[in-house]
């Protein structure tokens, strides 16, 4: 079906002592689409891109993939399932070169993940794998170096490719372009757009640039107050007057 449902939230409820960050939110994430969660501070949205991702436990509700219950399952045991995440934080290997870094997130999804003392020549399926997906990302020429010596827009390209050698079906993308300069955000924005549709991928985006969500987004959800505020294309979304009151503000005239 062209709208089946890959990723679905039903009563999904997070609280924090007496606050409670997500508030009863059912989502429905459909297939070979790029779906953003957007609202002020506080809205929520964090928490909630925490909760789908297995990050952190609910208080109350259920999380499901592809029909199956996965509200309980860690964030490894789920990569394997074909679902993989970014981080606001860069989380890569320093000491290992670009290439290196992906070529093992690539063999810790294969059937080599435990044989760590053969030569790493010997994994040349993986190593040939990674030097793929580095030019897919925009690292080509980068490859040998080191990954504490890329500039900050080198290692988010870094992050998703390491994110790419696991294959996921479905991307999370946690704020991809946080502390990425206006000038690097466009590239970035180009690569996310061409790896989603390169293999037919959903992929879900937390971010804060309005600009980066309404172009790429196919649906976007609004939060605000722990809960699902509105939800449509990123055209009704900014002709919404709900949002413009509860979130857009200012920003409403520039995105109209």
């Amino acid at each position: 079906m062209e709208n089946e449902i890959i990723l679905e939230s039903r009563n999904l409820s997070k609280g924090f002592g007496g606050l409670v960050a997500v508030d009863d939110v059912s989502i429905q994430i459909k297939k070979r689409t790029m779906h953003a969660i957007i609202g002020p501070n506080g809205a929520g949205k964090t928490t909630l891109f925490n909760l789908l991702s297995g990050v952190m436990p609910p208080t109350s509700g259920q999380v499901f993939y592809k029909n199956q219950d996965i509200t309980h399952i860690t964030p490894q045991k789920r990569a394997h399932l074909g679902i993989g995440r970014s981080y606001q934080i860069t989380n890569i290997f320093s000491n290992l070169t670009a290439l290196e870094n992906i070529r093992l997130a690539a063999q810790a999804m294969g059937k080599d993940s435990f044989k760590i003392l053969r030569l790493a020549s010997s994994f040349q399926a993986y190593i040939d794998k990674a030097q793929e997906i580095i030019d897919l990302v925009g690292l080509t020429g980068r490859q040998m170096v080191l990954a504490r010596n890329l500039p900050h827009g080198e290692k988010r390209k870094l992050e998703l490719g390491i994110m790419l050698a696991c294959d996921p079906e479905l991307l999370l993308f946690d704020e991809p372009t946080a502390g990425m300069s206006s000038e690097q955000v466009p590239e970035l924005i180009e690569i996310i757009d061409k790896v989603v549709h390169l293999k037919e991928r959903t992929a879900i985006l937390v971010e804060h640039r309005m600009d980066m969500v309404m172009s790429i987004s196919d649906t976007v959800t609004v939060m605000n107050q722990g809960k699902i505020l509105a939800e449509g294309s990123p055209h009704e979304i900014t002709n919404n007057p709900q949002v413009q009151t509860a979130y857009l503000g200012d920003l409403y005239g520039e995105l109209a």
